[in-house]
């Protein structure tokens, strides 16, 4: 009889028990996902000012103290330097592109769109080289028929490019008040690290600290082997075009930036122009036009990788593909969060094959 109450008073204790954590759990679990659904609309912003601080910390450590230690002073000059540096390209990049289109516009109204006819050598071109001529030459002849016959093929990118269009003020607006909160979290930074050190070490006490110093040592090599070069790529492109007078030099500027931040690269606006300039420039103002391009080119291909691997331990094609499949499955902002999560992955997988080494002698 007394066995009998003990187990009815165990399992009433157990049932009692679970009841208590399930309630516990789903409480937790509601409060965590409530968290997110309020936090979710600031996470872009979130993940651009923590990209900003980690990124531009050594330059704010410096310049503090060349200002003998007074870190506010420092934070409010990065500020405004950032500040100037998204508002001033943004706007001339805007007001660039809005002219070259009324420009455009005007000349294919007025009939005054002129192509030059395209040389004979084309026909030679393997593959595509017959297409290519018989669609250049009709547009040398009838611009808007050649713009009827590329109009439906083109609809899908316009389409991509009209939605770019419509984000990119909500976009800049997003980077800007980043900008803004970066320039809080400079200050309080060695606090803000030495908290994600502590958390970091609950979660692995053996390599939490480590985790900590490869993902801030990531954001740095991302921002100067994607961001930094691709803004070099497309200084150098903007100057070349400029000088040589391109039309919508501001338009190619900026999607050679983006074309670069994207990893596809500038090949894409760079061939065309340099058939452009060959068929429109006498050989020497071609000839520095195509090495101007041609530089664009190379540090895309050769800069960028030696800049990439710097100071990372994580190889640098698993780098790239974090970067790639950050941007797809996250939009720009996944630009940092796939190389983070890729080089955690990758000295997490470099650890347990270490252990299991270690334990198999």
């Amino acid at each position: 009889m007394t066995e009998e109450r003990t187990e009815s008073f165990s399992y009433r204790q157990f049932n009692a028990t679970f009841i208590e954590l399930a309630i516990h759990i789903g409480f937790i679990g509601l409060l965590v996902a409530w968290t997110f659904v309020l936090v979710h609309p600031f996470i872009p912003i979130i993940v651009w000012s923590v990209v900003l601080t980690v990124a531009l910390y050594p330059v704010f450590d410096w310049l503090a103290a060349i200002l003998g230690g007074r870190r506010r002073l420092a934070a409010a000059l990065i500020t405004m330097f950032g500040l100037l540096v998204v508002i001033g390209p943004v706007t001339w990049l805007g007001l660039g592109v809005i002219d070259g289109l009324k420009t455009l516009i005007g000349q294919l109204d007025s009939g005054k769109l002129s192509i030059p006819p395209p040389p004979e050598s084309v026909r030679d071109w393997p593959l595509v080289g017959q297409q290519f001529y018989d669609f250049w030459t009709l547009a040398s002849t009838n611009v808007r028929s050649a713009l009827t016959y590329l109009l439906p093929q083109l609809k899908p990118l316009g389409d991509i490019l009209l939605n770019a269009a419509s984000n990119a003020g909500t976009w800049t607006l997003q980077f800007l008040v980043s900008v803004i909160i970066a320039g809080f979290l400079f200050s309080p930074g060695p606090l803000l690290v030495t908290a994600m050190k502590t958390l970091a070490f609950r979660i692995d006490a053996t390599h939490g600290e480590r985790f900590v110093k490869l993902s801030g040592a990531t954001i740095r090599a991302v921002s100067r082997g994607v961001i930094g070069i691709s803004v070099l790529q497309a200084v150098v492109g903007g100057i070349g075009m400029s000088l040589a007078e391109v039309p919508g030099a501001s338009f190619l500027t900026l999607a050679i930036l983006v074309l670069g931040i994207i990893q596809i690269g500038p090949l894409l606006v760079v061939a065309p122009l340099l058939v452009w300039s060959w068929t429109t420039m006498t050989t020497g103002p071609a000839l520095a036009f195509t090495a101007c391009m041609a530089t664009v080119t190379l540090i895309d291909n050769v800069l960028k990788p030696f800049v990439l691997a710097r100071g990372l331990t994580t190889p640098t094609l698993v780098t790239l593909i974090g970067v790639i499949g950050g941007i797809l499955a996250h939009g720009i902002g996944g630009l940092f969060v796939g190389p983070v999560v890729l080089a955690l992955a990758w000295d997490l997988l470099n650890v347990w094959i270490r252990d299991s080494k270690a334990l198999a002698k």
